[in-house]
């Protein structure tokens, strides 16, 4: 009776085995993930990890070489595949992508700094990786992962408990640090710059091309994070005051257009009476347009920037359309907000 009733529980163990699905994409992602939970966008070779392409062994050497190094929020990194991982357990209850996702979140919890601020690497902490990096919505990207986790939402339900709570405390130093950073001009809030000092938590600059300044697509992602917070006097005066520097510096009857011309992207700004666009950065003092350039100088007229830099980097854009027009009325809406 025993052995029968032994493999019978062998029986339905391999069944069981057999009934766990596989995802494609997020096994690529279990291999890629890092020792401390993190991964990486790019290697000190510039060499990256392409998820549409088979898995790399000698990509996989490199980056298991660097170890946790590589690890950063930068340009959707470790976000992107947390997200993946849980969208791919939700599907498939495989449990490790959800042990994987898991570590991903501890990452993020253990990468943020006491003031709120999220650098954009971790551990490595050379030139500016060390920097709170709103760039590329690098902190917003983390900060919305564990609001997710926090309040259980698009599938993040299933994460475990104990990091739940952590996760709520996260996103309020987070919004802490979100509200602190807001720029003021003569005491009135106005924007966000790209990345600030993790102590003084002042705005710095970070590569050559990308001087302190005002940036209009990070705020844009920062008010949305704001909105979907529970109202309070601070938070609502915060987007309310970055909205009102949105209207105030947008700029009429310019259209930024992007071509190719034999393979290249060209970029020009051209008369448009229809179009509103704003520029990527403004003078933090001035709200001047800015452009940066790769001596490290800083220009106040786009045709004076190189033609390397002008056509190598997205100078201006509609960031702010949407959330002007649509998103922030809907917003006063159903929180019952006047707008003034």
């Amino acid at each position: 009776m025993n052995k029968i009733y032994t493999i019978a529980l062998g029986l339905i163990a391999i069944n069981l085995s057999a009934q766990v699905k596989k995802d494609t994409l997020a096994e690529k992602m279990l291999v890629y993930q890092l020792p401390n939970g993190g991964w990486g966008k790019q290697l000190s070779d510039k060499s990256v990890v392409n998820y549409d392409l088979p898995l790399d062994k000698n990509l996989l050497k490199k980056i298991k070489e660097g170890g946790d190094d590589h690890a950063t929020i930068d340009n959707n990194a470790t976000s992107k595949e947390i997200n993946t991982l849980i969208k791919a357990y939700s599907t498939t209850k495989n449990p490790e992508y959800l042990k994987s996702a898991e570590k991903g979140i501890s990452y993020l919890l253990l990468m943020q700094y006491k003031n709120g601020g999220f650098p954009q690497y971790y551990p490595n902490s050379g030139l500016y990786r060390k920097q709170v990096t709103y760039n590329d919505n690098a902190m917003i990207n983390a900060l919305t992962v564990l609001y997710n986790v926090a309040e259980g939402k698009n599938d993040f339900d299933v994460v475990d408990s104990k990091l739940k709570e952590k996760s709520k405390i996260a996103v309020q130093k987070g919004i802490d640090c979100i509200l602190k950073t807001q720029v003021l001009q003569k005491g009135i809030p106005s924007i966000w710059g790209d990345q600030y000092n993790e102590i003084t938590l002042q705005p710095d600059k970070a590569r050559a091309f990308e001087p302190i300044s005002l940036a209009t697509g990070e705020s844009v992602g920062i008010v949305r994070f704001l909105m979907m917070q529970p109202v309070n006097p601070e938070v609502e005066i915060s987007i309310k005051s970055a909205v009102k520097w949105f209207k105030q510096n947008k700029i009429e009857g310019y259209s930024y257009n992007v071509s190719k011309v034999n393979g290249k992207a060209v970029r020009t700004l051209a008369e448009d009476k229809n179009s509103v666009i704003w520029a990527r950065f403004y003078d933090i003092n001035s709200n001047k347009p800015l452009f940066g350039d790769r001596d490290g100088s800083v220009k106040y007229n786009y045709n004076e920037v190189s033609e390397e830099r002008r056509n190598g980097y997205s100078w201006f854009g509609d960031f702010a359309d949407k959330l002007v027009n649509k998103e922030y009325p809907k917003w006063l809406e159903k929180n019952k907000i006047s707008d003034n």
